[in-house]
């Protein structure tokens, strides 16, 4: 019962993005107090570490376990409904990063093995800081991503994204005037995104390989004088695409506004021939089901760190990702158990590290 206790403690515990420092403080004791050496790092992740026998230090290999511990807003009452757990981040992401804590805390360590478990903050914006700093602090052999894929399959791929800043300004001028509005020339310019992407998407049928637009927030201001446009357009990127290219190409839709291409992070797609996606396999077979493979056309703290590490990575954790960010979040609690024990057998198997 210790595992879905810490579980529906932490879910209980609010962690909005940038206010992560309570749960931080809840895991690092909690560790503490099951075996694994934890503490707050200087990003504020809580980090936990427990090593196996160690015949050569030379030879020690590190298994990062890199999950996060921010939400998105909302409040969604945590409660208990049969075998679900409501309640926000019970899906994303700390049903996966309980399944970590939970599956270190029950596993023997391999010799020369050392499992360390990254609770990050600010996953959910697009600072990224608890990946960004852990990426240079760790060279991993291999890397568990958490984040919901199901108990049973595990994801090698996110997609990339940037994030546009749109802002038009022009005099006040009559409706019935000539020039258009602000809003109308951004809205314009939101269509002729949607036309780019749709002409580059022709014949690519997955998800995983088109451009996706999605437009986060538009809005309108005037002082009497000077009127406003302001929109912010987030666009998820497939794999090698020419992002420089992409940027003029966005910018050059309006020439009189002020666009500005942020936060950019590439796709990022594993290799799945590897010892650590063998042991995931091999663990969840064992738990008579078939192992499926997923990509996902989100972002994750895989796109901050695969590219620095180049080391076996997947994403993977209970929990249905149809459900992130949503009023009805919640997770089924004997998936989250069945989880931790697959868990527990990659983390029990040498084949992580080869």
């Amino acid at each position: 019962m210790d595992a879905v206790q810490l579980l529906t403690r932490i879910v209980e515990i609010k962690s909005v993005s940038e206010n992560e420092s309570e749960v931080a403080k809840y895991l690092v004791d909690y560790m503490n107090e099951h075996g694994i050496e934890a503490h707050v790092d200087d990003a504020g992740n809580a980090v936990g570490i427990k090593s196996g026998k160690v015949t050569n230090e030379k030879q020690v290999e590190d298994l990062v376990l890199l999950g996060h511990m921010d939400t998105v807003p909302g409040d969604i009452p945590v409660r208990k409904e049969g075998d679900l757990l409501y309640g926000r981040g019970s899906v994303d992401a700390k049903g996966p990063l309980a399944t970590f804590v939970s599956a270190t805390i029950q596993a023997q360590i391999p010799e020369n093995t050392r499992v360390v478990v990254i609770g990050a903050v600010e996953e959910e914006i697009s600072t990224s800081k608890g990946a960004h700093y852990a990426k240079n602090q760790y060279a991993p052999k291999a890397c568990v991503i958490g984040e919901p894929s199901n108990w049973d399959a595990i994801t090698l791929g996110y997609k990339g994204q940037f994030l546009v800043k749109y802002i038009l300004r022009q005099e006040v001028g009559h409706t019935a005037g000539i020039n258009s509005a602000v809003g109308e020339k951004a809205v314009i310019w939101w269509q002729k995104i949607q036309d780019h992407c749709n002409e580059y998407n022709q014949n690519r049928t997955k998800l995983f390989d088109q451009l996706l637009p999605t437009l986060r927030h538009i809005q309108t201001s005037s002082d009497g004088l000077t009127e406003v446009a302001e929109a912010i357009v987030g666009i998820r990127l497939p794999l090698n695409i020419d992002i420089s290219e992409l940027k003029k190409v966005v910018k050059s839709l309006d020439e009189g506004a002020n666009i500005d291409c942020y936060s950019h992070e590439e796709a990022y797609k594993s290799d799945k021939n590897n010892g650590l996606v063998r042991s995931f396999l091999k663990s969840i077979r064992k738990q008579n089901a078939r192992p499926r493979f997923k990509t996902k056309t989100g972002t994750s703290d895989m796109n901050s760190v695969g590219p620095k590490w180049q080391c076996p990575i997947v994403a993977y954790g209970p929990g249905d990702s149809a459900l992130d960010h949503t009023p009805n979040e919640h997770i089924s609690v004997s998936e989250y158990l069945r989880a931790v024990e697959v868990l527990k057998n990659v983390i029990e198997d040498n084949g992580t590290t080869k």
